[in-house]
């Protein structure tokens, strides 16, 4: 049986572990559980090391649950939270659901006849029926407030970290998760929790209760994954946009290709251990390749290809490539035009950008461009120049006469015009 702890070890994927972990899973084919709120109808990157631990003990034999927190997402876990969060309804917590589903079955396998294949549960599903006076009496009793009041997490929040303190609701979450293990340990088998290293002191809520509920003869045991955090101890996963989302409607494939591709060289040694299913000795051979010459960044080319990879396509990969070469290397106008509007705004979301008004259009080039308050060309004569020397480019065709029309015709989806002076030069143009 594949170790599932050393491989998290070596990759970096390993915080804490209760004690006699590893030799409980090194002797049992077991099932596990990890939950994630559904506050949004997509995952982000701050996710991936969680899911990613699941994807690792599938592949090593074991069955991965996956537990939306449809009744815990109503509330809101004060772990690491300075707020309190927005409670959602039902509707929106069910179609988050079901589109974090679709987003996890890229990497766990949902359909598969085999008994390990993962689980969706959802602990709204035991939870909206459970009567309050009944929760108390059955489950509040063997939870002392003295034991809730000491966590962590609880403290930051009466300590001053909030602004508002912490609210009843919050303080019942880790009661609620702990509740969740007690629950899947007696219907589902599941004999582990696995989370990020913030959620170890709910995760050991739900161990200690399973004891007092099911007698300490009772294993239950619990794993986490470190806090990803930037090498220069910043939060992962975050832009001067916000979030890097797992959603292409939220995060392009191109931008998020390009996130990786970013990474600094200590960050990219890490995250290649942690994001991808390459093995050990590629690894280290990718390692020692990119030392040999860091400036070809074979570490971060071959990070941002397996993550965009798995989490949209190769098709994907593929159109972000082409994406990145239309702004730093050779491209076609026909690969220009194979860009959705959003990607063709991330590509030249930093060159200026100008608005056209659409009766302008009919215009020699040079009366285009050379517009007041525009900075494309010095002046028409520059213009004409360039032109002349092959110094100018509309949506990466050469322009050969300075006075050649500007129609609708050239409009990239219907309102866009790219302009490029020199190599590095670009303007994007929106006609209205």
């Amino acid at each position: 049986m594949k170790n599932f702890v050393e491989e998290l070890r070596w990759r970096g994927m390993l915080a804490q572990i209760m004690p006699g972990t590893e030799e409980y899973l090194m002797k049992n084919l077991t099932s596990a559980y990890l939950g994630t709120d559904p506050t949004a109808d997509s995952l982000h990157i701050g996710h991936l090391c969680g899911i990613m631990m699941l994807r690792h003990f599938q592949r090593c034999g074991h069955k991965p649950y996956l537990l939306v927190g449809g009744a815990t997402g109503m509330i809101g876990d004060p772990s690491g939270k300075s707020q309190e969060r927005n409670l959602l309804d039902s509707d929106t917590l069910y179609h988050n659901q079901e589109a974090i589903k679709k987003q996890v079955s890229k990497f766990l396998d949902f359909d598969g006849t085999e008994p390990n294949k993962a689980e969706m549960v959802n602990n709204y599903d035991w939870m909206k029926d459970y009567k309050f006076l009944d929760f108390v009496r059955d489950i509040g009793k063997h939870i002392t407030v003295n034991y809730m009041m000491a966590k962590e997490s609880v403290q930051q929040r009466l300590n001053g970290v909030a602004r508002d303190g912490l609210s009843f609701t919050e303080f019942t979450y880790q009661l609620l998760q702990g509740y969740d293990f007690l629950y899947l340990y007696e219907h589902k088998g599941v004999r582990m929790q696995m989370g990020g290293n913030d959620q170890w002191g709910n995760m050991t809520t739900g161990t200690e209760l399973i004891r007092r509920t099911l007698g300490n003869d009772n294993e239950a045991f619990c794993l986490t994954c470190p806090l990803i955090t930037k090498a220069d101890g910043k939060k992962f996963g975050k832009t001067e946009s916000g979030n890097v989302w797992l959603d292409r409607n939220r995060t392009t494939p191109y931008a998020f290709y390009q996130f990786w591709l970013n990474v600094t060289d200590a960050d990219a040694e890490r995250y290649i251990k942690i994001f991808t299913d390459l093995d050990k000795d590629t690894i280290e051979g990718l390692i020692e390749e990119h030392k040999q010459d860091p400036g070809r960044r074979v570490l971060q080319h071959r990070l941002a290809d397996e993550v965009t990879t798995l989490v949209h396509s190769k098709e994907d990969l593929d159109m972000a490539i082409a994406a990145s070469n239309i702004l730093f290397g050779k491209a076609t106008k026909d690969q220009l035009a194979k860009l959705d509007e959003a990607t063709l705004n991330d590509v030249f979301k930093d060159v200026p950008h100008y608005d056209l008004p659409k009766d302008q259009l009919g215009q020699p080039a040079v009366e285009v461009f050379c517009r007041e308050g525009w900075q494309i060309f010095p002046s028409k004569s520059e213009m004409r120049k360039l032109v002349k020397g092959n110094g100018v480019s509309l949506n990466k065709e050469k322009v050969t006469a300075f006075d050649r029309p500007v129609t609708a015709d050239d409009l990239i989806d219907g309102k866009y015009l790219l302009v490029q002076r020199g190599k590095k030069n670009y303007y994007l143009i929106t006609v209205k």
